[in-house]
């Protein structure tokens, strides 16, 4: 009896080990199964694709598969929920925006705790923003723009590509800047709000560069900003806006999430796996494409970084009274 007990116990033991490692995080043999990308935007957009790149060069990596699931809807929240309510163990991953992320608590009511539900892995990559005109506008710099927009007579509009969107705030971030105040024009989203913006129906637009670069090197729009805090890789004949006086250095982050409660050496072990695949040079390359560049941390750097963004917006929503409709 005692013999078989024994014999019980240690099966159980044997039989059970696989999972204890993975519930306690040991990250020796991680990966052990597939891995679940959940980005919380429509297949096909800069952060769709950012992902797709990086799961390619993780599964060839790892050998094990790192699988894209689109969760679009209500500002991105509806994907950030999913993973907020996953289990914490690692084998589902968000890649999404961080202005996604800190910008949401301050203009939606959420079905998740922002500052608990989720463990920060780290940036993994970014993207500027670029202030344009139509290639046929006046304003052939920064200065002259805003002389011309400072006028009290001006009846000048920008294009909004959604309420409370990254590019809407980064635009009344540099309004608050420049001291303006200047009427929007809504448009459903990105791509809209540029060809409204070439077809002359707006006057400037701030757009994240891979939806604008292609158009400002065929000459059909002229850049005027950029917001990186120095002359990007990505298109360096564009000043920043720092350059011109107006201290505005924002940028389309892209940042891992896992869920709350993911053990600590899982999410280094993360890290270190999205660090290595988006510093790859073929990487860099198809990233470069998308007037992406890498920008990595460490996770213990995300929780001041994430503090420092959410302060940045939430003071914008606040400052410029932008409410969702």
């Amino acid at each position: 009896m005692i013999h078989r007990r024994v014999l019980g116990t240690a099966a159980l033991g044997l039989l059970s080990a696989p999972l204890a490692l993975r519930a306690q995080g040991s990250s020796a043999a991680f990966p052990a199964s597939n891995v679940t990308l959940v980005v919380p935007w429509a297949a096909g957009g800069s952060t769709d694709a950012v992902a797709r790149i990086l799961a390619d060069r993780l599964s060839r990596d790892t050998g094990r598969g790192f699988v894209v699931d689109n969760r679009a809807g209500a500002n991105g929240t509806i994907g950030f929920s999913s993973v907020a309510r996953a289990r914490p163990d690692g084998y589902t991953v968000l890649v999404g925006t961080v202005s996604t992320y800190a910008m949401a608590p301050h203009l939606l009511p959420l079905p998740y705790d922002s500052e608990r539900a989720f463990t920060g892995v780290g940036l993994i990559a970014s993207q500027p923003m670029i202030l344009c005109v139509p290639k046929n506008s006046p304003h052939r710099s920064l200065a002259e723009w805003v002389a011309a927009a400072r006028q009290p007579d001006n009846r000048m509009v920008y294009a909004n590509s959604g309420t409370g969107s990254s590019t809407h705030l980064a635009t009344e971030l540099f309004l608050s800047a420049a001291g303006i105040t200047m009427t929007d024009v809504g448009y459903r989203a990105g791509a809209p709000a540029v060809q409204g913006t070439l077809a002359n129906e707006v006057q400037m637009i701030i757009q994240a560069a891979s939806g604008v670069l292609p158009l400002i090197q065929s000459g059909e729009l002229r850049a005027l900003a950029i917001s990186s805090a120095d002359r990007s890789p990505v298109a360096p004949g564009i000043p920043t806006f720092r350059e011109q006086g107006f201290d505005v250095v924002v940028a389309e982050h892209i940042a891992v999430l896992v869920p709350a409660g993911t053990p600590e050496p899982v999410v280094r072990r993360l890290n270190e796996l999205f660090v290595a695949a988006a510093t790859a040079s073929d990487t860099r390359e198809r990233l470069g494409a998308l007037a992406t560049v890498p920008e990595t941390m460490r996770p213990e750097e995300w929780s001041g970084y994430n503090a420092a963004e959410n302060a940045k917006w939430r003071e914008v929503i606040r400052a410029r009274n932008i409410r969702l409709q």
